[in-house]
C-alpha cells in the first residue's frame, strides 16, 4: 500500500507539472480570456485515460494504472476521471445514472466553488 501511495505521489507532481506548463505556454500564446488551458488539458487528460485504460488492460499491465491513471492523470486533470466513471456508467447500461452524475458532477461542483468563494468573501471582507 506505502509503495502504491509512493506511485501515486510521483504521478501526482509530473502530472501537476504538466497541467501548470500547459497553462504557462497556452497564456504565452494565446493570452488571457476564454479558459482555453483548462479546456485543453481536460480534453488531453481524458483523451489519454481512454487510451491508457484500454492499453494497461489490454497488455495486463493494470498494476501502472496508480502511477499513470490517478497519479500522473490526476495530477494533471481530474477530468480524466470524471470521464471515465461516466463512460463506465454508460457501458454498464446505467444511461440515466450516468447522466445523473454528469449533472451533479457539474452542478454541485460549480455550486460548491460559488458557495466557498461566498462564504470566504463574508469572512475575509
Amino acid at each position: 500500500m506505502f509503495l502504491t501511495m509512493l506511485q501515486v505521489a510521483a504521478g501526482g507532481a509530473i502530472g501537476a507539472v504538466g497541467r501548470y506548463l500547459t497553462g504557462v505556454a497556452v497564456l504565452r500564446v494565446l493570452g488571457a480570456g476564454f479558459p482555453l488551458a483548462t479546456l485543453i488539458v481536460n480534453v488531453i487528460g481524458s483523451f489519454a485515460m481512454g487510451v491508457l485504460i484500454v492499453t494497461l488492460a489490454h497488455r495486463g499491465s493494470m498494476h501502472l494504472a496508480p502511477f499513470l491513471t490517478v497519479g500522473m492523470l490526476g495530477g494533471f486533470t481530474t477530468f480524466s476521471a470524471f470521464s471515465l466513471d461516466t463512460i463506465v456508467l454508460f457501458e454498464r447500461g446505467e444511461t440515466g445514472l450516468a447522466l445523473l452524475y454528469v449533472a451533479l458532477s457539474v452542478l454541485a461542483s460549480i455550486g460548491a466553488v460559488f458557495a466557498g468563494m461566498t462564504l470566504t468573501r463574508g469572512i475575509i471582507a
